[in-house]
């Protein structure tokens, strides 16, 4: 078996295993700890829609900012993912764990199993890793955290894509560089993007459509990431830029620059397309795509097309591109 932090070769990115009617979805709480009345709201959902749920017993745990121990964590995720009678595993909730986690994961079993993985925030960490070391495509989406539920809408873009959509959704936004690309989509929260660099997930943006979001962070740290990521290299070799809800970020205080500000300064100069106000991220909505799943971006009309769902009966449904921006060769 490889170590889960290792960076491994691999012949391509897998797409995972399409979602069926009414099968039964694992919840996974992998980073803070859980609120149990919007948990018991989520559940309701997913009942409704016609799916079975599973859970384990201890998934409401808390140790300080965490919903558990590590290994508690890094159990129920591989317990989910190893268990025959679950169909997709949708995180609960995000916050801050789920760098603590990776290294007990067995990358293996994830590949195998090929399950759909639903998270963002501080999911972006799993989805990340599990593209670059696992080498399985996975879906940035909605959790059941959310007050009230999570619109129905959005659970029904979910489940569709899960299930294989015969037409991926197009994500509508705003305009904002001119052009036209094709590439894998990759990316999540500004915060983990940044946070992965140097670890053996490390986001890879060569040829890829790199979509960012966060929420409260003040325009000096959005443009401190940024930068980052520029003295990285990982904005020279994107073939496009997809951003969505910056929710609640910015500073009351100096309002000049704004964050859409530092983001023109950033990306406005690369020669590729920049679609703003995405529905993803924290903010409404927060549409699905797929991490690793191919898409094309159209900067003058403020679409991504998604072109393909992420799922398919066939392992061996994996792109050149994904090779080239899926899984690290070293």
């Amino acid at each position: 078996m490889s170590r889960a932090g290792e960076t491994r070769p691999r012949g391509g990115l897998l797409p995972a295993r399409p979602l069926s009617p009414g099968a039964r979805i694992g919840l996974a709480a992998p980073a803070g700890p859980v609120d149990e009345t919007r948990l018991a709201e989520g559940e309701a959902q997913l009942r409704a829609l016609g799916y079975e749920v599973r859970r384990r017993s201890d998934l409401t745990e808390r140790s300080g900012y965490l919903a558990g121990s590590d290994e508690r964590r890094a159990q129920e995720l591989m317990d989910l993912v190893r268990d025959p009678d679950v169909g997709a595993i949708v995180c609960v909730r995000g916050g801050y764990g789920c760098h603590r986690i990776v290294s007990l994961l067995d990358p293996d079993a994830f590949r195998a199993a090929r399950k759909p993985l639903v998270g963002y925030s501080d999911v972006t960490t799993l989805l990340l890793w599990q593209q670059r070391v696992a080498g399985v495509v996975g879906f940035h989406g909605p959790m059941l955290e959310r007050e009230g539920g999570i619109p129905r809408r959005w659970a029904e873009a979910v489940t569709g894509l899960l299930a294989g959509a015969d037409s991926p959704p197009t994500l509508s936004g705003r305009p904002g560089v001119a052009g036209t690309a094709e590439g894998g989509l990759v990316g999540g929260s500004l915060s983990l993007v940044g946070a992965s660099l140097g670890t053996p997930w490390e986001v890879e943006t060569e040829g890829a459509i790199l979509m960012l979001e966060d929420v409260d962070e003040l325009t000096f740290r959005v443009d401190r990431l940024l930068q980052q990521l520029v003295a990285a290299g990982k904005l020279a070799g994107v073939a496009g830029v997809g951003l969505g809800s910056f929710h609640r970020c910015g500073d009351p205080r100096l309002p000049v620059p704004s964050v859409e500000d530092v983001l023109r300064e950033a990306l406005g100069s690369l020669g590729v397309p920049v679609v703003f106000d995405l529905p993803f991220g924290h903010g409404e909505p927060n549409l699905p795509w797929p991490s690793g799943g191919r898409a094309r971006i159209d900067g003058r009309g403020g679409v991504i097309e998604l072109l393909e769902s992420g799922v398919s009966d066939d392992p061996a449904e994996s792109s050149t591109e994904n090779r080239k921006q899926g899984v690290a060769t070293v």
